[in-house]
């Protein structure tokens, strides 16, 4: 099968990937039980990692010749990154300027805040998952509450909005705090995104019976608030969104597993060690850090990123009997 006549990132299908998702590192400062073990995870290698003028190159190779136009930064946690405030300035330089977010647990972003805003960073998301102090150390196995609530607060003041918070409900653990958590996003302006818990951990102990679905969520907070299919165009989001109580303030849940919505994906997914993914559930990978290190021009990598991109398939067969969860977890994937 040849590749279509394009300079952009087509795949077989037909779908066009626009949105680029960064990871800058595998390591996290929290250990989610969700996503790894309490002693972490053998990380990458400095050598594995991809230099901050590496990154850059290659973010600059998919926003001038392949066409994207968004470009988000994850991790493991991006904020933990020496180099991430040069990182979104450079590529905030880039012409055309794609739109840059960030993915942060929101631990140090009241610190960074006002730095990331004046480098070029439009917008963050936050992770949070409880609003109770001693639910999140035993969630998260450490005592950071009170820093990411200070991040958010610091991302809202530095007008990185719409500041989104994304939560993920788990069976038995946090599934009582639905109203709770979305009541907090509306007091404070935030807009909410529920994710329905996917099989990314490390531990591979995910189980889907345990999972908390759209549809029980949607569930619970319809019995506290009007929700209302939001009117606008949803286009590639992963997010289906529902006004509240008639609007202006939206909830929004992601429905991976149960709703999913592979069929309009934009996405490609850049690995910390400089792998192309064009899946989170991939189990295959295409090398470009390789062929950089190698030489390569800005033409090579473009054509290699194309080239992988075209293999992407049609979903990610969760519900298939002979699917497989990834080697990779969630924090060396990248969200």
């Amino acid at each position: 099968m040849s590749l279509p006549p394009s300079t952009g990132l087509v795949d077989s299908y037909g779908r066009v990937a626009r949105d680029l998702r960064v990871s800058l590192t595998d390591k996290c400062n929290l250990r989610c039980t969700y996503c790894m073990p309490a002693e972490g995870l053998p990380w990458l290698a400095g050598p594995e990692l991809l230099t901050d003028d590496e990154v850059v190159r290659l973010i600059r190779v998919a926003v001038r010749r392949l066409g994207i136009d968004e470009v988000r930064f994850t991790g493991g946690e991006p904020l933990i990154r020496p180099g991430l405030v040069d990182i979104v300035e450079a590529v905030a330089a880039l012409d055309p300027r794609p739109r840059i977010s960030l993915t942060t647990n929101g631990i140090g972003l009241h610190r960074l805040a006002a730095a990331l805003r004046d480098a070029g960073l439009d917008r963050v998301n936050v992770s949070l998952d409880t609003l109770d102090r001693a639910r999140f150390t035993r969630l998260t196995r450490r005592d950071r509450l009170a820093d990411v609530l200070a991040g958010l607060a610091g991302a809202a003041s530095a007008g990185l909005t719409p500041v989104k918070i994304n939560a993920v409900l788990l069976r038995g653990v946090n599934d009582d705090e639905a109203t709770a958590l979305l009541r907090f996003a509306l007091d404070h302006g935030y807009e909410l995104r529920f994710i329905e818990q996917m099989p990314l951990d490390a531990q591979h102990g995910w189980d889907r019976a345990a999972m908390v679905t759209a549809d029980e969520i949607l569930t619970t907070l319809r019995a506290a608030y009007g929700l209302s299919q939001d009117p606008a165009e949803r286009g590639n989001a992963p997010a289906e969104t529902w006004l509240v109580d008639g609007g202006p303030a939206r909830v929004g849940v992601i429905g991976t597993v149960t709703r999913p919505f592979c069929g309009d994906c934009d996405r490609t997914r850049l690995t910390a060690d400089g792998q192309i993914r064009n899946c989170l559930f991939a189990t295959e990978e295409s090398d470009l850090r390789g062929a950089l290190r190698a030489g390569a021009d800005d033409d090579e990598l473009a054509r290699r990123w194309r080239a992988a991109t075209f293999t992407k398939r049609a979903g990610h067969g969760i519900d298939d009997p002979s699917f497989l969860q990834p080697t990779r977890p969630m924090s060396a994937i990248g969200g």
